[in-house]
């Protein structure tokens, strides 16, 4: 594509644009395409839910649902009910779990052609927009597994549509619904607070500035506050654990964390292939006369892509206002490819996606065998290896505990670093005859620490033995991790441990020692 052009043409009138009076073009018409693409999203995702396994994050957030709370060290209530809620429909069903996900990504897939539909597109640009947000790996990721991430991209979506439409139509009475849409996605996670930043910022810079005093602005702020407030008093009343979180990923201590990692996930997120899609977007909502309403928007990506890479987030945070950007980027590339030679430049945008949005398909689903898998999907999707292996896992531990004597085997825990692991003794070990799995990771820490007479442990996740010998007196390898298939993940072939002799009681190192976010 080729951006210069386009970008040139940004300030000329196209059609359903006043360009005199400089006001935002009318919606375009409603069309079925994105319906077609968002069903087609839905269907694939649904297709592929079980190939693979259990997400370290899903076997969490099953176990936070059984111990439903306001909060939790890095969350809100929300996936956690919904894993409740699936597990109760229909327990260990990993298609039920995941459904919530694919359904989402669908809605995500509408809401990125509305917007689309919003900024004046015709039945071609909305198709297009749905398409470039089905074929993303933000919304193919996420819409693979149950997260908070899934979540997130809905509420920003629909917080995006909702100022969309304000800005188009200056009723400041869709503030509410904007309201409404972040308090319930901070019942998920905090971030949606982080897109309020970025749109009261972009409104504060490029205008229209009467929104910062309106009523109905006020108004749904108060709503975002109120809905909100039960996972803020619980983060209050428990020092905002989310805050020591946010500072192990600012240091790198999560995947897809650092500035560089951060920077370079702007460019592959949606797709390479939509990178000048979105550029042009963003130029066009900075420049188009008729599109000044929007301005806003543009300054809001501006704002919180600036705030990611400066507190050093994780690079997907902002990652839904990609699609807005690809939304509007969208209707200037239609735009560009119906005009002078329209047979090579339709054909470029066609072509273009082959090499561009198909690697998608290998790289973020489960296409290819587990057995298969090659080791550069891994490297560039950590997420898929945390899929695979959660069974063997605890075959491995299982073996560990039918070495042990009677009289060791009768008082045994597990301890793990990190909640997956805890997750998976949990889902996978009654029917292996394992005990009870115990973890300091996050609010593991706050579901419960071994007994006090529980002085022989069985601990994975830990490479290195020297935390263990500051708890216990006597650490051995006692075997290790063997997933049965050759994956890259943080778990296979890592070591397994026997520890006796306790040196202080659980009480007191459990919540000083043990406990460890991340």
């Amino acid at each position: 594509m080729d951006v210069a052009e386009s970008v040139a043409d940004l300030d000329r009138p196209h059609r359903n644009e006043p360009a005199a009076t400089g006001a935002p073009p009318d919606p375009g018409p409603r069309t079925r395409g994105p319906w077609l693409v968002a069903a087609a999203v839905t269907a694939v995702l649904l297709a592929l839910s079980t190939r693979y396994g259990y997400h370290r994050d899903e076997l969490y957030f099953l176990l936070c649902g059984r111990h439903l709370d306001w909060g939790y060290v890095d969350q809100g209530p929300l996936v956690p009910a919904l894993a409740r809620l699936a597990d109760t429909i229909a327990p260990g069903n990993l298609l039920v779990l995941r459904t919530p996900s694919a359904v989402i990504a669908g809605g995500c897939v509408l809401l990125v052609a509305a917007i689309a539909r919003e900024f004046g597109a015709g039945r071609g640009a909305q198709t297009f927009a749905a398409f470039l947000a089905g074929s993303s790996g933000l919304v193919l990721a996420s819409g693979h597994l149950l997260s908070t991430t899934t979540v997130d991209v809905l509420v920003w979506l629909a917080a995006a549509l909702c100022a969309v439409r304000m800005l188009r139509t200056g009723d400041t009475r869709w503030a509410l619904a904007l309201g409404l849409v972040l308090g319930v996605g901070m019942l998920n996670k905090l971030l949606p607070a982080l897109l309020a930043v970025g749109l009261l910022a972009g409104v504060a810079i490029a205008g229209p500035r009467r929104l910062l005093r309106d009523r109905w602005v006020l108004a749904g702020a108060g709503i975002a506050l109120l809905l909100a407030a039960p996972n803020l008093i619980w983060q209050a009343a428990h020092g905002f654990p989310q805050l020591s979180v946010a500072a192990s990923i600012s240091d790198g201590d999560s995947s897809y964390s650092g500035r560089v990692d951060a920077l370079t996930l702007q460019f592959v997120i949606v797709s390479p292939y939509a990178v000048p899609i979105w550029i042009a977007g963003l130029v066009a909502l900075l420049r188009r006369p008729a599109w000044r309403a929007y301005r806003a928007l543009a300054w809001a990506w501006l704002v919180v892509v600036g705030v990611v890479l400066v507190a050093g987030g994780k690079g997907y945070y902002d990652a839904p206002l990609l699609l807005v950007l690809a939304a509007a980027g969208a209707v200037v590339t239609v735009a560009w490819a119906s005009r002078g030679a329209t047979a090579p430049r339709r054909a470029l945008l066609a072509l273009a996606t082959l090499p561009f949005v198909a690697p998608n398909a290998v790289l973020l689903l489960p296409t290819l065998p587990a057995d298969q898998l090659p080791g550069f999907v891994v490297e560039v999707n950590y997420d898929a290896g945390e899929t695979i292996g959660w069974p063997a896992f605890a075959d491995s531990l299982a073996a560990v505990h039918r070495a042990l004597p009677a009289d060791q085997r009768q008082r045994a825990v597990i301890l793990t670093a990190n909640y997956g692991e805890a997750g998976a003794v949990v889902r996978y070990g009654p029917a292996r005859g394992l005990p009870p799995a115990y973890s300091g990771h996050n609010s593991m820490v706050d579901l419960g620490r071994p007994p006090a007479d529980a002085d022989v442990v069985i601990a994975v996740g830990w490479d290195r033995p020297d935390h263990l010998r500051d708890w216990f007196t006597d650490v051995t390898l006692a075997g290790r991790v063997d997933q049965r298939v050759d994956v890259d993940n943080e778990e296979n072939g890592g070591p397994i441990w026997l520890c006796t002799g306790l040196r202080r009681p659980w009480a007191e190192i459990w919540r000083t020692e043990v406990r460890h976010t991340g």
